[in-house]
């Protein structure tokens, strides 16, 4: 099920207003922050600190794949590593599934990260003396589970990501895309709602990559998980994600559906990122339809009920398609048994340009 568009899915992930500053006085700007309101290179030149993750704000629901995006030094990271208190926030206040991590003891903690929360890093890091089943239970084995019960447990989650028959082989006799596959098993195994991947897939080649990518997808989302998923690949973010979030120095520039980033970004720096990004098959006709009262009033002398009709949710690709495979210039889009706008040649070839999403209303 795709929850991006589902407003009323429980909130597994809650971000409020989140800090991250490191250096020798991060106390001192953590305070002046927050009594002055200091931006982030007010930080810098006032303390010395540089701020790693600044008034960051977000939310994943149930059933969600969140990608945060952004280029090294961005923040990404350290925001994933914020969500499992791996490091604690300078500021804010973070919840998993209602509860405030911050206030849980070193035991909650543990048990929140081993029941609720899985992790997979670029470095899988399995034990090179292990084999890919004892991998795989590891995190059953620290929480204490019986090796009959891991073994079983680890042996499903193996199934599901395709190395059934890997489970007696070592690390060192794997790919580099098998092993990210056991770190993934691993982190299954233990049935946590939420997984956090951080960029599992970028130092692989780009025909296994994408194969991951798929997979990933479609696991997750048969499996019902939530997933927060970092890359520095918009393509990637795009392939994967329901919404994605986008930062810069530290900042959330933006956070959306793939369509809505690429068809309406926030600024130029967003703008500038999803430039070179192919449109064809993202953006969807109820971005670029005009209202019937619009495509009336520029041709008065057709009949909208005439026109070949489509669906809100058909892609630029699709209606391509159809228009080539009629004599008309226009496709009408229905909702529920009514036609809500129509979609023109000129707005297709706006879309396809990456023009904004309303300049051709007024073409």
């Amino acid at each position: 099920m795709n929850t991006a568009g589902n407003n009323t899915a429980e909130i597994l992930v809650d971000c409020q207003n989140i800090w991250k500053i490191f250096g020798a006085r991060a106390p001192a700007a953590v305070k002046a922050v927050s009594e002055r309101g200091l931006s982030k290179k007010e930080v810098l030149q006032e303390f010395n600190c540089v701020v790693g993750v600044c008034d960051a704000n977000l939310q994943v629901r149930r059933g969600e794949i969140f990608c945060i995006m952004g280029l090294s030094g961005s923040g990404k990271s350290t925001l994933v590593r914020l969500l499992n208190r791996l490091i604690e926030p300078s500021l804010g206040r973070i919840a998993i599934k209602g509860r405030e991590i911050a206030r849980l003891n070193a035991a909650e903690l543990r048990d929140m990260r081993a029941r609720n929360i899985g992790m997979v890093f670029q470095s899988v890091a399995l034990l090179p003396n292990r084999t890919v089943l004892e991998n795989a239970g590891f995190g059953l084995e620290v929480r204490g589970v019986s090796k009959v019960e891991r073994d079983k447990t680890a042996r499903a989650a193996l199934d599901k990501v395709g190395l059934s028959d890997w489970t007696s082989r070592y690390p060192s006799e794997l790919s580099g895309g098998m092993q990210q596959r056991v770190g993934l098993a691993r982190a299954l195994a233990a049935d946590p709602e939420i997984i956090l991947m951080d960029e599992p897939f970028s130092a692989l080649d780009p025909l296994i990559r994408r194969q991951l990518q798929d997979e990933f997808r479609q696991l997750t989302k048969s499996l019902g998980k939530s997933a927060v998923f970092i890359t520095h690949d918009l393509e990637e973010a795009i392939r994967i994600g329901d919404r994605i979030a986008i930062m810069k120095d530290g900042v959330i520039v933006q956070v959306g559906t793939a369509e809505e980033i690429v068809t309406r970004p926030a600024d130029d720096y967003v703008a500038e990122f999803v430039a070179g990004i192919s449109r064809v098959h993202l953006v969807k006709a109820h971005s670029v339809m005009q209202t019937v009262a619009e495509y009336r009033s520029l041709q008065p002398q057709y009949d909208v009920n005439t026109l070949p009709k489509t669906t809100p949710e058909a892609d630029i690709g699709e209606l391509i398609n159809l228009t080539m495979n009629t004599e008309r210039d226009a496709l009408a889009v229905v909702e529920n048994g009514s036609i809500v706008g129509v979609v023109t040649t000129r707005s297709m070839l706006w879309a396809v340009a990456g023009s904004p999403a309303q300049q051709h209303m007024t073409a």
